[in-house]
């Protein structure tokens, strides 16, 4: 069953969100930009999408993730890796895009920038404590548990 989120175009030319396949997990967002922004290499830049969302249940979150056909073929992500957009946030929803290759590329208006998929959200409550459970993994990270 898929879940209602209410969307308020705040332009007249802002896109809605679109799924482009029925299994498509997330929906594309839309740059609303009267005219095309490039990006040199190394920039960053916040595309307005000219909308906003209202999520009906406030345990759910949409998470903004890059479009992969960008990355892969033009080096363009998202400045923060993902963006979140919580439940009672209702302002614009923008992306920030970053140019990591080297050479420019150049966001027209009306295209897809990114793309918003609604997942649930675990709230939790932290509580300070001055001992931890042992585990096997105990305190190793960043590559402890080895290569295949």
């Amino acid at each position: 069953m898929d879940m209602i989120v209410k969307v308020k175009k705040l332009k007249e030319q802002a896109v809605m969100p679109k799924r482009a396949t029925e299994g498509s997990a997330g929906a594309d967002l839309y740059a609303c930009i009267d005219e095309p922004i490039t990006i040199a290499p190394g920039q960053l830049v916040k595309i307005p999408t000219g909308i906003a969302i209202e999520l009906s249940d406030s345990h759910t979150a949409a998470f903004l993730f890059a479009r992969s056909g960008l990355g892969v073929k033009h080096g363009i992500t998202l400045s923060n890796g993902v963006g979140v957009v919580d439940s009672d946030y209702r302002g614009e929803i923008c992306v920030g895009l970053c140019n990591v290759s080297d050479k420019p590329y150049t966001v027209s208006p009306q295209e897809r920038v990114a793309q918003m998929v609604i997942m649930p959200v675990v709230g939790a409550s932290f509580v300070e404590a001055a001992v931890l459970g042992d585990t096997e993994r105990g305190e190793g990270g960043f590559g402890s548990s080895g290569k295949l």
